[in-house]
């Protein structure tokens, strides 16, 4: 009897406990929405049906409290509205869904929406930033807070150690973002690096050698990075990693204290390097060059720097003072100091002069530069070492009246060989001394070129005419205009360190950088006379992929508008001997723009 009741029981228990298995699986459907419009609905009904607060709300459904506050917000006024969808378009975007667990897989271990489209690019679900952005918020993720360097760099699966590049048996591609910078190395190749780096002397470390420190310091110059702190955001791009021959480049407190073992000498060695190289190249003549100081602003407190004029400020300000000497027929840079006094200030002009001659065996055959660069002892020395000048002298109230006293005859007319007004100055020319030298001078004073008062000239070449002094000097506002590209393209006015020799480095690799941007932008027809920004901007900002090979690198970029130009260059094939004399050869993608 009691088995037969128990029996009966199990009999009608069981169907019931499969029936309530079966809600409970369906009950999921409410408790655990997988839908974005649901599970904004099921929180809405827990906060206000069930009275749950928002943090309960927000645990329950997968939120940020925050986000269940803002759903609040804008469920309140339009209750029926706020759940329709108001996007035209397909209601379903089947790429986003099938890259929906990846992303929030990526997010939940902290990575932001430009790390997670980049991690995607190379997978079978790529997603662009929006897409990515657009899963995320109807998952309830709110929007990263700024992070350090340091902190991005601590996300990073397994960085490759910072050391020398350890060369595949078998060909390995990788995708760049900044594959267009290798354009630059055959530049560099071709101007001599390695053979200035060990002439120089320059010290190396046990994982980094020297060549390979300093080209990270340059990959950062010619990619437009402001700070050595910024490496930690590209430190591990494959492209620029080969750029400098290692598996990554050096962290920034690394290439702080490398910069810092370095002293005046290495960077004069560099340079006279670099001399030698611009001319058996055709980028540098040898001949006459323009010269010009540049205050460099410290934004800083409690510095030990001198007080220099700032003409974007128009202030005296603490600043390092920095010397350039750009050439006066290809108008490249050629030479730069930054470990500089205001008592070095006069004599600086010469002590170019001389480091030219010993990079070259010749002294300059003229130098040009304006009133403030040197003082008349500074002309009078110039003059006895047999370098001819050509500078502005300023205008006393003495002088002028001298001028103005002058008859018209004493005035001859010139015509210069350029369109527009004033091109049909007059020149009164006559000797004078100066103080502080000795030597009589060749002086022409110049009205009609647009200003109230005459332009007064001073020099000691006695043989050329005066229409081509005039024209001469006008020519040397192209400096002006260098250390501008400089500024823009290579972030020249971004002081490095309120150690002056520190700054000596950044503005030696800034000559270095517009050399390997003047060597490449010869090679793009029609772009001869192109600024550094715009190569830049046009050619090598450009990503793709690089193919690490055992015995060559294959630069593939992706195709552009500029493209065509870059294809008719004919960029040539080179050995580059910091990667073992592994040959580097460039390709053109003609798909479409990769996804990134």
């Amino acid at each position: 009897m009691d088995s037969a009741k128990r029996t009966s029981r199990e009999g009608k228990e069981g169907p019931r406990g499969r029936r309530s298995a079966g809600r409970r699986a369906k009950a999921a459907f409410f408790t655990a929405p997988a839908d974005p419009a649901q599970r904004r609905y099921e929180a809405l009904r827990a906060y206000f049906v069930e009275g749950a607060t928002a943090h309960e709300a927000a645990a329950r459904f997968g939120y940020a409290p925050s986000s269940v506050v803002a759903m609040v917000r804008d469920f309140t006024p339009a209750p029926r509205a706020f759940f329709v969808e108001r996007r035209p378009g397909p209601r379903r975007a089947p790429a986003k869904e099938a890259a929906r667990a990846e992303v929030v897989r990526l997010r939940r271990e902290g990575r932001s929406v430009t790390e997670i489209a980049e991690l995607l690019a190379g997978t079978p679900t790529p997603l662009n930033r929006t897409g990515v952005w657009e899963l995320l918020r109807d998952e309830g993720f709110e929007r990263l807070g700024p992070r350090s360097p340091a902190e991005r760099s601590q996300l990073r699966d397994h960085p490759p150690r910072t050391r020398v590049l350890d060369w595949p048996e078998l060909a390995v591609r990788r995708r760049a973002d900044f594959a267009g910078a290798l354009l630059l190395v055959p530049a560099l190749v071709e101007l001599d690096l390695p053979g200035a780096v060990s002439a120089a002397g320059f010290p190396g470390t046990r994982e980094v050698p020297a060549l390979s420190s300093l080209l990270s310091l340059l990959a950062l110059k010619v990619i437009g990075r402001r700070r050595i702190s910024h490496v930690d955001d590209v430190s591990t791009d494959p492209a620029l990693a080969t750029f400098a021959g290692l598996e990554s480049l050096p962290k920034s407190s690394s290439l702080g204290s490398y910069s810092y073992r370095l002293d005046r000498g290495h960077d004069q060695a560099l340079l006279a390097a670099l001399a030698r190289a611009l001319l058996a190249q055709g980028q540098a003549e040898r001949l006459e060059f323009d010269l010009d100081f540049h205050a460099i602003r410290h934004y800083g407190d409690d510095v030990a720097l001198e007080e220099h004029y700032v003409p974007r400020r128009s202030q005296r300000t603490e600043s390092v003072l920095t010397f350039f000497a750009a050439d006066g027929e290809t108008r490249n840079l050629v030479y730069a100091n930054a470990d500089l006094r205001k008592s070095d200030r006069a004599g600086e002009a010469l002590r170019f002069a001389r480091h030219w001659e010993r990079a070259t065996g010749k002294l300059p055959e003229l130098l040009v530069f304006d009133s403030q660069l040197t003082t008349g002892e500074g002309l009078a020395e110039l003059d006895r070492a047999g370098i001819r000048f050509l500078t502005l002298r300023q205008r006393s109230p003495k002088l002028v009246e001298h001028l103005a006293a002058l008859s018209d005859d004493q005035w001859q007319t010139i015509r210069l060989d350029r369109h527009g007004p004033n091109n049909r100055p007059r020149v009164h020319e006559q000797q004078v001394t100066v103080r502080g030298c000795g030597v009589a001078l060749r002086q022409l004073a110049v009205r009609g070129l647009g200003r109230d008062q005459p332009t007064l000239l001073i020099t000691n070449d006695r043989q050329r005419a005066a229409k081509e002094l005039l024209l001469r000097y006008r020519g040397r506002a192209v400096i002006e205009q260098r250390l501008a590209e400089a500024i823009r393209s290579f972030h020249l006015d971004a002081l490095s360190s309120a150690v002056a020799l520190n700054v000596d480095l950044d503005v030696t690799l800034t000559v270095w950088a517009a050399a390997a941007y003047d060597a490449l932008r010869r090679r793009l027809r029609g772009y001869e006379s192109a600024t550094p920004d715009t190569i830049w901007r046009r050619f090598v900002s450009t990503a793709g992929w690089v193919t690490l090979g055992p015995e060559e690198v294959v630069v593939r970029l992706r195709s552009r508008t500029y493209s065509p130009v870059m294809r008719s260059a004919r960029l040539p094939e080179v050995r580059v001997p910091w990667w073992g004399d592994r040959r580097l050869r460039f390709e053109f993608d003609s798909s479409p723009t990769p996804r990134r």
